[in-house]
């Protein structure tokens, strides 16, 4: 499996924003890209720049490499109706997601681990996949040996509990949750322009 390797903060800097968890994060003071030493130099970004931007930005917050983020692209633009709003319910549907929108870990990083280290049930089976569309009406569940884990130990160390959306029931003692239907505009990151990144591949 893939992954967006490199320094997250020095990411931050290159969309302009934080998409990092940290609260230090230098993006927050310093909107430079990073490389660049003060405003002299410092251009105004293109449209298609702007577009770039937006695309870099949603692919370091889920996680997802340019392959499969194209691919979620291509399933979205291949239906009828609003293309953004269904590449983004294809990112929010991902189990990695699903994990981190209950609250169960506090990065979507983490929550990959919780997943490919096989401690998530989906209707009681193991699924290993990040990447995985949950349905709706399917119980997802972590497996009660997590709590012994150094990984659950870190993650719990911070867990701030669910994030809330309309999509998903949690129960966080027996952790455990439920997809209750798709998610819809409103519980979409309100920091994602999804809008430019259609138009960044439809171009």
């Amino acid at each position: 499996m893939g992954k967006l390797l490199g320094p997250k903060h020095r990411m931050c800097r290159r969309v302009g924003e934080r998409v990092c968890t940290s609260d230090k994060c230098p993006a927050v003071k310093r909107q430079q890209p990073p490389g660049v030493h003060g405003t002299k130099g410092y251009r105004r970004l293109t449209e298609f720049g702007t577009q770039m931007r937006e695309k870099q930005k949603t692919k370091y917050l889920y996680g997802v490499m340019e392959k499969q983020f194209s691919g979620y692209y291509e399933k979205a633009a291949s239906k009828s109706g609003n293309t953004a709003e269904f590449f983004l319910q294809l990112l929010e549907r991902r189990l990695d997601n699903v994990i981190f929108r209950m609250g169960f870990a506090r990065t979507r990083a983490q929550a990959r681990q919780l997943v490919g280290h096989g401690f998530v049930l989906i209707n009681g089976k193991r699924v290993t996949i990040p990447s995985y569309q949950v349905r709706a009406g399917e119980v997802i569940t972590l497996k009660p040996s997590v709590k012994g884990s150094a990984l659950w130990k870190s993650i719990s160390a911070g867990r701030q509990g669910t994030t809330a959306t309309s999509w998903l029931s949690v129960d966080e003692k027996a952790l455990e949750g439920k997809v209750t239907g798709f998610p819809a505009h409103d519980d979409f990151p309100p920091n994602i322009n999804m809008t430019l990144v259609v138009e960044f591949y439809s171009r």
